[in-house]
């Protein structure tokens, strides 16, 4: 559903009020991805701050 929220946003005349509240609901329900998909010491955490998550 993610993915075809991402075509949806691609359209024109896309409703961006739904987009921005469906986005992340969407994005938090997925599951976490199984052990061994990222290397050993991985934080998604960490890493520069980008304009979207900057205080």
């Amino acid at each position: 559903m993610l993915g075809q929220l991402a075509l949806y946003a691609d359209v024109s005349g896309a409703d961006g009020d739904f987009i921005e509240a469906l986005g992340p609901s969407l994005a938090a329900s997925l599951p976490e991805p199984p052990p061994g998909v990222f290397p050993p010491g991985y934080d998604p955490d960490e890493g520069p701050d980008y304009p979207s998550t900057a205080s």
